[in-house]
């Protein structure tokens, strides 16, 4: 998940678009771009006409952000997400139409005192350029409701390095309405695309996030107020330019005065899709509970998303698509072992010291080629630490049974360290290696020398293989902190399959299970006591990758929007507590009755 705009722009937001009035065929004889599109066919599609939410496409958020160690979602929102905020319901204000309904409620959770949802696709639908259009009616926002449709990048890289982009976002600041002449929060709607950029990295915007609404006019002034009416919020989207709309009562409107030029990569890759409705936040007027003044419970609808080409672009994917590494070896940092793949700095990963406070630059020789990662600690008494991230999570899961991470390394011997390795979902998992002690084979005598970390341990209970962000890293030991500056250097990382990949997956088939609950949803579940992931298609589609909800030693999973005759294959990914091991089941199907 991301973390927050620094300025007075955030981001957790809900997603909405309308079809009224779109010409799918422009004239061909004029040039297309952006603000002259040629629409071409629909790529993609959810109409949210089902019975309940599809979670086949949708991720529902439950937390308030503390459970990703963001409390507050990084931008101090009041609310905590429930999964039983978002439902498909009928409208009350427009016969015969359903849509998803995301409820802002007036209720306590813990320390929280409002509730509300918010979904994304994330691992399930990616959208790479085209046109995306929401139909959307916010409730009335008084002051303290945050209603957002907007898009992340796919990359694991942290924002705002993946990219962010705001296709609309209502219940500004009153200050920030003001430029507008907005009579108030329900007339004023704005969008905003935020990237790293290296001429925001001022003090006071450590992040280095740069956004395109900062003393911009990006914003649509309404004649009436939006509050229980659909409008459609259009974003065009190509390799080189951006344009964000609304259609107000039949009539386009852009938000910014000109197409905003793609300035940085992030906004080349593919991104997924997030709806949702905060209450409260650093966007707002309500810093605390009692300046919401928004009617409550208040309830925003969405019709539908969809996804239509733009000028013969655009790319909808659905699914993981983090495919596996081949089982053999894979080069984390590394000039001359030869290996199956592996990562280049600069290139797919990115090296980041994080202390450059006790740490900078060192000079000692590579171990091997003419690379090495090199560091001079030179603040006794303070930590250091970096490590290597790839740029897009990488499927390791082929190295869990029997592999091992080597890597060279040269420390002094009274210099205690450790060494981890994270996911996508934010777990990490620590090695430690103590001064003067000899530990997984790493001989410390001051000199280069080889450690290998058995990956299963490296990856201990909780991080998930299939999904690997931070590949390799290193830091001191919290309360062992060195009391001497010195310089260390770390190469030739290497994972490294051991033995068979086929004889090491482990089967328990009766620590799993699966039930049809209902006319279109099927429950996953798991007999175990740590994480587990479940892996499925329908009617030999794209795979999903889920990591199911472990509560009381039970871990499950209910999917949606399936129908009778659909052929489910799936395989379970487990922890096994008892074995300290990580468990592939054998693949099963169930057919929908």
């Amino acid at each position: 998940m991301s973390h927050l705009h620094q300025q007075h722009r955030s981001k957790w937001k809900p997603f909405q678009l309308l079809v009224a009035g779109l010409a799918l065929a422009w004239s061909a004889q004029a040039a297309a771009s952006v603000t002259n599109p040629v629409i071409g066919q629909l790529l993609w599609s959810e109409e949210f006409n089902g019975a309940s939410v599809n979670t086949g496409v949708w991720n529902l958020q439950d937390g308030n952000g503390c459970q990703i160690g963001l409390c507050g979602y990084g931008n101090a929102e009041l609310q905590t997400y429930s999964p039983n905020n978002a439902s498909i319901a009928n409208v009350p204000f427009e016969a015969g139409t359903r849509a998803l309904a995301i409820q802002a409620r007036s209720q306590t959770v813990g320390s929280n005192l409002f509730t509300s949802a918010r979904l994304d696709t994330r691992n399930k639908v990616q959208v790479q350029y085209g046109m995306i259009e929401v139909r959307m009616a916010t409730p009335n926002l008084g002051t303290g409701l945050w209603p957002a449709a907007w898009l992340l990048g796919v990359s694991p890289q942290t924002w705002p390095r993946n990219g962010e982009i705001d296709i609309m976002e209502m219940g500004h600041k009153a200050a920030a309405r003001a430029e507008g002449g907005a009579p108030s929060s329900n007339h004023f709607v704005g969008a905003n695309v935020i990237t790293w950029q290296q001429a925001a990295c001022v003090p006071g915007n450590e992040s280095c996030a740069a956004s395109t609404a900062w003393q911009t006019d990006n914003w649509h002034v309404s004649a009436t107020s939006l509050a229980n009416r659909f409008v459609t919020y259009r974003f065009y989207w190509t390799e080189s330019q951006m344009r964000f709309s609304v259609v107000d009562n039949g009539v386009e409107h852009n938000l910014y005065n000109a197409p905003l030029a793609v300035n940085s990569s992030a906004l080349q890759a593919p991104f997924y899709l997030l709806l949702n409705m905060a209450v409260g936040g650093n966007f707002t007027d309500a810093a605390n509970a009692s300046q919401v003044t928004a009617p409550l419970p208040g309830t925003m609808y969405v019709d539908y998303v969809r996804v239509y080409q733009l000028d013969g672009k655009g790319q909808v994917k659905l699914g993981d698509q983090t495919a596996p590494e081949v089982a053999g070896k894979f080069g984390v940092f590394t000039d001359n072992t030869a290996v199956d793949a592996k990562l280049v700095p600069g290139s797919n990963a990115d090296i980041y010291l994080w202390n450059t406070a006790s740490t900078g630059a060192g000079t000692t020789a590579p171990y091997e080629g003419s690379n090495v990662i090199a560091w001079n600690y030179t603040s006794p008494g303070q930590w250091f630490g970096g490590g290597i991230q790839a740029r897009q999570a990488r499927n390791l899961s082929a190295y869990r049974a029997n592999g091992v991470v080597n890597f060279r390394i040269k420390i002094p011997a009274n210099v205690g360290f450790r060494i981890g390795v994270g996911d996508t979902y934010t777990n990490q998992n620590w090695i430690n290696f103590p001064a003067n002690t000899t530990a997984y084979g790493l001989v410390r005598n001051g000199q280069w020398a080889q450690a290998s970390i058995p990956v299963s341990t490296l990856l201990g209970p909780l991080v998930a293989a299939q999904s690997i962000f931070d590949v390799f890293m290193i830091s001191s030991i919290d309360g062992s902190l060195p009391t001497a500056g010195f310089q260390f250097a770390i190469d030739d990382i290497v994972w490294k399959a051991g033995g068979n990949v086929a004889t090491n997956m482990l089967t328990r088939v009766a620590a799993t299970s699966v039930s049809q609950v209902g006319p279109t949803m099927l429950e996953f579940r798991t007999m175990t006591k740590g994480w587990a992931d479940v892996h499925y298609t329908v009617n030999g589609g794209a795979q999903e990758n889920v990591r199911m909800l472990l509560r009381s030693g039970v871990n499950t999973l209910t999917a949606g929007g399936m129908k009778a005759g659909d052929v489910v294959r799936y395989t379970f990914t487990y922890w096994d507590t008892a074995r300290n091991v990580g468990v592939d089941t054998a693949p099963q199907t169930f057919t929908m009755k």
